[in-house]
């Protein structure tokens, strides 16, 4: 076995895990919330149409996060979408462990930096239970994919499953592991 720790998960259990402790005055390291896992989402409603949306997004989304990503389907027929149960219509991938760490590191400090006018993402995106969901507007900021090769500019979602309680220790996490909140 390696002897590979990512920088974060090191940076976490070094630093954050006692600034969180003294913040929030949990008695138990158990309390601490941690970074569970990340889902990563590329939603194609136009894959209806064009089937090889889907194969371009399955293998960007291969390249960025290292894992294969699962085709999903439509659970119904919708008429005016022309839409019927069992279509594809995107692709997502699940990432826990150093992958998940990796993943976030590259977006927090490659990634959203190199988005367009990027002022800092959103505070309010938090869904009540301290788990967190971004939406990136381009793939082409991830330095793993190629500008040349995409046929077309798609978006995802990647949503940060956490341990919290609540928004507030959410939020104290994902800061502390370097998301850029706006003020």
């Amino acid at each position: 076995m390696s002897e590979y720790e990512p920088r974060l998960r090191k940076k976490y259990k070094e630093e954050i895990i006692p600034q969180l402790m003294k913040d929030f005055s949990f008695r138990n390291i158990m309390q601490v919330p941690k970074l569970e896992r990340v889902i990563i989402n590329m939603g194609l409603g136009e894959a209806v149409q064009n089937a090889k949306l889907i194969e371009s997004a399955v293998a960007e989304l291969a390249a960025i996060t290292g894992r294969k990503p699962i085709v999903t389907r439509a659970k119904k027929s919708i008429a005016t979408f022309k839409l019927r149960e069992g279509m594809p219509i995107g692709a997502m991938v699940t990432l826990r462990g150093e992958q998940m760490y990796d993943f976030v590191d590259r977006l927090v400090s490659i990634a959203l930096p190199r988005t367009r006018d990027f002022k800092g993402i959103s505070p309010k995106a938090f869904d009540g239970r301290g788990n967190y969901t971004l939406g990136i507007r381009e793939q082409i900021v991830f330095p793993e994919i190629n500008y040349d090769k995409i046929d077309r500019i798609k978006g995802m979602n990647v949503t940060f499953v956490t341990t919290a309680e609540t928004d507030e220790q959410g939020r104290a996490l994902l800061k502390s592991l370097g998301m850029p909140f706006r003020n």
